[in-house]
């Protein structure tokens, strides 16, 4: 309402009210009841009509009863406050009913407040305050409060996020309807995109500009709360411009939907699609059925032009607050009530005004519109609707609405109910019945969505921007890049994107989608809870979690005593010692029967350390007795954990720009001061090998890379830290977000996010190079200790065999007489005597035989005497011995 209309209508008003002390007054001779009804209006002729047959139902039969007073407001506030005016001073009446309107009750109940008079106004957007500021006035209809949850719940069964709403501007949709639609929506997951306000008396102008700056924006979907006669006009520009077409949404409330039937088949063909919230009335019982069919009758005598004479929601409560009317002035209360002992029930004229609303409010019986009684000063909120569908030349129910239980196709018990639409049927769609509304679309300017892009990233396989060297224009690419394509091509619809650079932290770069500066970001974004508070995500399409990378490096201090490291020191002693005391227990037990044992006394001791050499390394001389040269590394024990690295005061590192080191310092606990912020992937190698940080904590996408691309020597741990993964980026409430969230999956689902992630995160050939090879195995620098002892001891040897050929002859023959005969002439001299042998053997089998056969010859020929047998028997034993002896 103008702020110059509000201040005419203050003055005027106080002018009045000062005014009705001083004007004469009429008696009148019997009570009265004043209506004040719009009848221009088609609720003003429906509540005409009601109040006439209720007039004639419960007062009809008295000779004396109360007279009713109709007065035309005009839907004008002032002249529906001059009449309530001209019926209290001329005509005294008891009450006032009517005022479908608000702004026209507002203004009566102040009226009706200082005359003591009750005012039943119909009008259903009261607000909670009014009894308390009014205790005169009475809401006799319901609220529909409880109609815009319905609505809500029509939004969120089609999952649209976003809303448009066109109100037409007065004090009680902006102070009673919108709280109520904010929060229903809210409780659904939507918000309101834009507001249309809509003053009571728009110009078709001003309709079009309006309405070509909605068709600009991206929603679609339209809930109107106006008057019946400001909707019409609405619609009918709508599709001269075409926005009743597909996917174009529009949600009407009661106000409109339930006066659908009273519109001309011009005005109901501009609503194709349409669907409405209608108020439940339960048409039942013959005492409905007798009013219907004697309302039609009258309706259509007294205003044959009018389309449809069906009994709306207003004519059924206009008839129903005459009926409560009547039993608090003449008694005829319902036995239901519950009566107080201080009432009186006496028909009269002449009780006080408080009297008769405490009467009014005592009201409690079945109805036309339903139970009938009051809380605080007004009837109950409805709490089940119609959902109503504009096809063809009428409206068809498609269900019914229930505050609590969802949607149905029936209210009688044991229906099912569902948060869908769905269970009740195909629905009929501006420009078609089958093809649901998305709910949004491209504006109409075409202009391509504004990505922003981190401009610099850890690891540039997700995001790398690079610009044209012709034009200085960025090109962008990597794995999010890719993955965030491949999930435009699966929505059903063509989206153009331009990517913009940012350079920025991340945190700065997701507040620039809330204040607006871009559409969406696409990036190695990580989803985590401060973000969430200025957008929204899309399903993750890289592994959540957050790992510990380590390098495993080899021990190379002191190399050249690397050799006796995979013992202790105690265990080489021992070692030494017990071989020692092998070498000396062969050397007792050879000495004096193995020549090689002989000799000198330095000569034996040489003869004793190598053979305890000779049990250390090898068996008989020849195989091999350690393990030593099948060893090749020893490495850090993997011990490192968090407790480990913050009890050690070790340094970690993790990305500059990343929400990893608020999450170490909060979350995880790490002093400030160990943790290293590192700029670049490429830093991450050289400051764990140089011991520059401890560990790393990167995000698993990350580690991927990593150790993809550095396989050698580094590792992860096994503790993955649980946070989000990698997502896109929206404003809360985006449409395009649910679309690109089950494109997202369809990628997945394809085996593309697999093709990409090879492509992208693990493309790298990471094959152990020799330069690696050289420097992670054991070389010679790794063993020269030993092999300075091994040369060492046979330079000793070699010099203790030469330098005595410079001493004296006589010396070196004597040394030489003493010392033992070299290996090479022993083995010579060992052949010679096994060939002597074996010579001596054959010659001895040779004589057994010949003797053999000499004996043989003897048995043959006479015997020899016993003497000479025996001397030749002790020859032959004295030769056996010899030969065995030599």
């Amino acid at each position: 309402m103008p702020a110059f209309f509000r201040v005419s209508l203050f003055f005027f008003t106080c002018l009045l009210l000062s005014s009705s002390n001083g004007l004469p007054k009429t008696e009148s001779p019997k009570a009265g009841f004043g209506a004040i009804l719009n009848c221009n209006s088609r609720m003003g002729k429906e509540g005409k009509i009601a109040i006439q047959m209720a007039m004639e139902d419960y007062f009809g039969h008295l000779n004396n009863g109360p007279s009713l007073y109709l007065r035309d407001s005009q839907g004008d506030p002032l002249h529906a406050l001059s009449s309530a005016k001209d019926l209290f001073d001329n005509h005294e009446v008891r009450v006032i009913i009517g005022m479908e309107r608000w702004e026209e009750a507002s203004l009566v109940a102040e009226l009706g407040n200082n005359s003591q008079v009750p005012v039943l106004t119909l009008a259903n957007e009261i607000p909670n305050w009014a009894s308390e500021q009014w205790p005169f006035l009475i809401a006799a209809a319901r609220s529909e409060h409880n109609q815009i949850k319905g609505v809500a719940a029509i939004v969120q069964s089609w999952r649209w996020r976003k809303v448009v709403v066109i109100y037409e501007e007065v004090s009680t949709t902006i102070t009673g309807v919108f709280p109520y639609l904010i929060d229903a929506l809210r409780e659904t997951d939507s918000e309101i995109d834009s507001l249309l306000p809509l003053p009571p008396l728009t110009s078709r102008s001003f309709l079009v500009e309006n309405l070509v700056k909605l068709n600009s924006k991206q929603c679609r979907v339209f809930i109107i709360h106006t008057s019946l006669t400001l909707a019409t006009n609405l619609f009918t520009e709508a599709k001269n411009m075409g926005m009743m077409e597909r996917e174009y949404v529009w949600i009407v409330t009661d106000g409109i939907s339930s006066q659908i039937d009273s519109l001309s088949p011009t005005l109901i063909s501009s609503m194709q699609g349409v669907i409405g919230i209608k108020s439940y009335v339960p048409h039942k019982g013959r005492t409905f059925q007798d009013f219907r069919s004697r309302y039609r009758t009258l309706f259509h005598s007294s205003y044959p032009n009018e389309p449809n004479p069906e009994p709306g929601i207003f004519a059924l409560q206009a008839h129903d607050a005459i009926r409560a009317l009547a039993q608090a002035m003449y008694g005829n209360i319902n036995k239901k009530v519950k009566r107080n002992p201080k009432d009186h029930v006496a028909p009269t004229t002449s009780k006080s005004g408080w009297w008769l609303r405490d009467r009014i409010l005592q009201s409690n019986f079945e109805g036309l519109s339903g139970e009938y009684y009051f809380i605080d000063g007004a009837l109950p909120p409805g709490n089940i609707f119609h959902v109503v569908n504009v096809v063809g030349k009428s409206y068809r129910e498609l269900g019914y609405w229930t505050e609590g239980l969802g949607f149905s196709v029936s209210t009688q018990k044991g229906s099912n109910y569902s948060k869908s639409m769905t269970i009740m049927g195909q629905v009929f769609w501006p420009g078609g019945p089958w093809t649901v509304p998305r709910g949004w679309t491209i504006p109409t300017s075409a202009s391509p969505l504004k990505i922003g892009v981190p401009a610099k990233t850890t690891f540039n396989n997700f995001v790398n921007v690079v610009y044209d060297g012709i034009d200085g224009k960025p090109k962008v690419y990597g794995f999010s890049i890719d993955v965030f394509r491949a999930a435009l091509d699966f929505l059903p619809y063509h989206l153009n994107c331009d990517f913009v650079p940012y350079e920025g932290t991340y945190d700065s770069l997701v507040q620039k989608v809330h204040i607006g500066d871009f559409d969406a970001v696409v990036g190695d974004t990580a989803i985590v809870a401060n973000r969430c508070e200025y957008a929204e995500f899309s399903q993750p399409y890289a592994e959540p979690g957050l790992k510990i990378l380590v390098y495993v490096k080899p021990k190379r201090s002191e190399r050249a005593w690397l050799f006796k490291k995979p013992f202790t020191t105690f265990m080489w002693i021992s070692t030494g010692a017990i071989n020692l005391y092998n070498g000396f227990v062969v050397w007792i037990i050879e000495r004096r029967h193995n020549r090689d044992f002989g000799g000198t006394l330095s000569n034996q001791i040489g003869t004793m350390i190598f053979w305890t050499f000779t049990t250390l390394f090898t068996t008989q001389g020849e195989r091999l007795h350690n393990n030593l040269s099948r060893m090749t590394m020893r490495l850090d024990p993997m011990t490192i954990d968090v407790e480990t690295l913050k009890r050690t005061r070790a340094k970690v590192g993790c990305d500059a720009n990343s929400f990893v080191v608020k999450y170490l310092q909060v979350v995880l606990g790490f002093d400030p001061k160990n943790i290293k912020k590192i700029d670049s992937g490429e830093d991450y190698p050289q400051a764990l090998r140089s011991g520059e940080i401890a560990a790393a904590f990167l995000e698993v996408p990350y580690v991927k890379v990593f150790l993809a691309r550095y396989c050698n020597g580094f590792t992860s741990s096994s503790q993955t830290f649980k946070v989000g993964g990698f997502g896109f980026v929206f404003p809360r409430g985006s449409p395009v977000l649910p679309d690109l969230s089950e494109a997202v999956l369809k990628v997945s689902e394809s085996g593309k996010l697999r093709d990409l992630e090879n492509l992208w995160v693990s493309s790298y050939n990471c094959s152990t190079s020799e330069t690696d090879n050289d420097k992670d195995s054991l070389g010679l620098s790794s063993f020269w200790g030993l092999f300075v002892i091994t040369g060492g001891t046979s330079t000793i040897s070699l010099l203790l065999f030469i330098l005595p050929q410079f001493w004296p002859s006589s010396k070196i023959q004597e040394e030489r007489a003493q010392q033992p005969q070299l290996p090479q002439e022993q083995d010579e001299h060992q052949r010679q005597h096994e060939q002597h042998a074996q010579q001596q053997e054959t010659e001895r089998r040779q004589q057994q035989k010949q003797q053999h056969q000499e004996q043989q010859e003897d048995r043959r020929q006479p015997q020899e005497p016993p003497q000479q047998q025996d001397e030749e028997g002790r020859e032959r034993q004295l030769q056996l011995h010899e030969e065995e002896h030599h």
